[in-house]
């Protein structure tokens, strides 16, 4: 495949970035599995205590690159604030990890911070801990039991120009509390949970980028001015031309929003562990598996389940942030559904009978779900994996690579 900036098929790859990860897949998915397979998150024996009923994860994410954003609106206005959003978007990429395999109650949460002390000042890492400490006690006001064990600040101006903000949480659960996604099989309905708007525990509306692909987005939205004034936010052997290249300033108005750009862009990545909480305290029989999108946005269900072909032919819209990345870019459809959320960023796999029950339970939380799709055999050779999303008339297919 071609490399040129001209290919829209490859931005992400062309920026350094893999949205599938399959190098490192390749690696890891030959390693130990732990005790249940297919679940969302390895899962171990719980070594702590000894008990064979329990189980042990141990998990590690972080905000990626949204902290160049946080970095960006503070040198630009003065304005440190924008931390404490990077700071929930560490704990929700975890958080919101573990709930796929059923963990809602005695997690453990550990952040590191790795800067550069020029960029990130102490005023800023301020924030970032208070930020932290707020979101902690905002979800346990919602039933969460998640609770902070410290953390580590390190000052490594050489090998990162700016900060990166990472967390790592451990829990330990009853191994017959486990949402395993091996039980993701035909015949299952697919619910897909929105990725923006208010719930009514959000204080602001969210625009719905949550933390993954924000390398692109930031460089497809934003103009020039951004590496002029701040180069050391890229990667300098990266074409030029895919750097800064978008016709946005953070403060111009997002079209199809009322946020900006910037708003848009720094939105914290929403949990959704106050509605999961509730849906697996009064449907869990019928729950089979839940799937984060994340890292590879809505194609991450195809590492998950057995013999199965997702089909997505009902989508939620399209929140605007979306749009205007297509936009500004003109990257194909293919690549916005595997790099970005597109929409909804929590997908529960369940019997039929149960999902209007489950999505009346979102409402009651002020996020829009619905019905986006359905579970059918495998129709690839050995019954591999296999996902189509219908949108705009037009079928996108995916497959498993290995």
């Amino acid at each position: 495949m071609s490399t040129s900036p001209g290919n829209k098929q490859d931005r992400y790859a062309q920026r350094g970035v893999s949205s599938s990860k399959d190098e490192v897949h390749a690696v890891v998915d030959q390693l130990d599995r732990g005790i249940f397979p297919g679940a969302f998150c390895k899962i171990g024996p719980d070594l702590l205590t000894g008990d064979p009923n329990k189980c042990n994860i141990i998990h590690a994410d972080g905000s990626g690159t949204k902290s160049i954003l946080a970095y960006l609106h503070y040198r630009e206005t003065g304005d440190p604030s924008a931390f404490r959003k990077t700071a929930q978007d560490s704990i929700v990429m975890n958080l919101d990890d573990l709930l796929c395999v059923g963990a809602v109650e005695g997690i453990l949460l550990s952040s590191t911070v790795n800067r550069n002390a020029r960029a990130l000042t102490g005023e800023a890492l301020s924030e970032l801990i208070a930020g932290t400490e707020s979101f902690l006690k905002t979800i346990r006001e919602q039933g969460i039991g998640i609770y902070s064990g410290g953390g580590e600040t390190a000052d490594v101006g050489d090998l990162t120009p700016t900060s990166t903000v990472d967390s790592c949480a451990v829990v330990v659960m009853q191994r017959n509390e486990v949402i395993d996604n091996a039980n993701i099989v035909p015949g299952l309905a697919v619910v897909g949970f929105s990725s923006s708007g208010q719930a009514t525990y959000e204080s602001f509306e969210n625009s719905g980028i949550g933390s993954n692909g924000l390398t692109s987005a930031r460089h497809d939205l934003l103009c020039r001015h951004y590496l002029d004034h701040y180069p050391e936010t890229c990667d300098s052997r990266t074409n030029p031309d895919l750097l800064y290249c978008g016709p946005y300033k953070m403060e111009d108005p997002l079209p199809g929003s009322s946020l900006t750009v910037g708003e848009a862009l720094l939105s914290p990545t929403r949990t959704y562990a106050p509605v999961i909480h509730r849906i697996l305290n009064q449907e869990r029989s019928g729950v089979k598996g839940m799937v984060h999108c994340s890292g590879g946005g809505q194609t991450k269900c195809l590492r998950f389940g057995t013999g199965v072909h997702v089909i997505k032919d009902n989508l939620l819209p399209v929140p605007a942030i979306f749009n205007a990345i297509r936009d500004a870019s003109g990257t194909s459809d293919e690549e916005m559904f595997r790099v970005y959320n597109m929409g909804h960023r929590m997908e529960i796999y369940c019997l039929p009978e149960t999902a209007e029950r489950i999505i009346a339970l979102s409402h009651s939380f002020g996020i829009a779900a619905q019905i986006i799709g359905r579970t059918e055999a495998s129709k690839q050779n050995e019954g591999k994996n296999h996902l189509s999303i219908i949108h705009n008339g037009k079928t996108l297919e995916y497959a498993i690579e290995h």
